[in-house]
């Protein structure tokens, strides 16, 4: 199928999401909250419920928002790719709507056998017009580069070589994608095992919001306890499928006072970087 590349420059939306504390507990099971059943319960118990800030990042990934920007992509190659998120109010409500509109900036061509990269945009807003956060997301569709478009700007975050400032590691529930997926990413990379395996998986992967869920609720706890709402921008990028069972762990590198770089790894096999190139900053 050809690339609808008129589809370019066009703002899509919006896309309106009712949410209350059920869908906010949700999403923070999804992201591995209370994987243990005591660690990070403020983000599952709606006594004195915190808002885990990753929340922000998945309206934009959304299976509608998927389906109506649709520029002619091979679904079986799609991966997201990064995303920087910068959050202007914090989320604070417990229940309300979000009305999010999706601009398709550019698609940049990669090269034959490499893919594309998406850039979208979306602005979410309350429902008394406040504007809450801005995601630049952006997507790979491994199948559909070498059609002569634009290559793709440089960005990248420094990764200090020293050792770390902060580590912490977890184990990825073998479910954690079931449960994720229920926030609406209905991609079947994520649940169908003969779907995965068609395109290169050996299993099926987890969401990537999912996967920084888990490092925002590790760099809050290590820098900013009990207080979410002080998160202003998480950026990063994702660099290898995750596949639910493996034990991760975030490092973390101070680069000012309100400011980390940061990445997160396979504790078992270093190599593997699963997010990197990745900061976030509070307030």
């Amino acid at each position: 199928m050809a690339l609808k590349l008129d589809m370019q420059g066009k703002t899509y939306g919006p896309f309106v999401r009712k949410y209350d504390f059920k869908d906010l507990i949700l999403f923070a099971l999804g992201c591995g909250a209370g994987f243990d059943g005591k660690t990070d319960l403020e983000y599952v118990y709606e006594k004195d419920l915190k808002i885990l800030p990753m929340f922000a990042a998945m309206p934009i990934v959304d299976s509608e928002v998927t389906k109506t920007i649709d520029y002619g992509f091979n679904w079986g190659g799609s991966l997201h790719w990064g995303f920087d998120l910068q959050i202007h109010e914090p989320m604070t409500a417990l229940s309300g709507t979000l009305s999010t509109h999706v601009l398709l900036k550019a698609l940049y061509d990669r090269g034959e056998g490499r893919g594309l990269l998406a850039q979208h945009i979306g602005e979410t807003f309350d429902e008394n017009g406040t504007k809450l956060f801005t995601n630049e997301s952006w997507d790979c569709a491994l199948y559909d580069g070498g059609w002569g478009g634009p290559k793709a700007p440089k960005d990248v975050v420094e990764i200090p070589e020293r050792e770390p400032d902060f580590e912490v590691v977890e184990e990825v529930a073998l479910n954690r994608a079931l449960i994720y997926r229920l926030s609406g990413d209905y991609h079947p990379q994520h649940i169908d095992w003969e779907y995965a395996q068609k395109f290169g998986h050996p299993k099926p992967n987890l969401h990537a919001v999912s996967t920084a869920g888990l490092a925002c609720r590790h760099i809050i706890n290590t820098l900013f306890p009990g207080q979410p709402e002080r998160l202003t921008r998480f950026k990063t990028r994702i660099t290898k499928s995750l596949y639910p069972g493996c034990t991760v762990k975030t490092q973390m590198w101070k680069w000012s006072d309100n400011s980390i770089h940061f990445r997160v790894i396979d504790a078992e096999r270093p190599e593997i970087a699963y997010l990197n190139y990745a900061l976030a900053e509070w307030k």
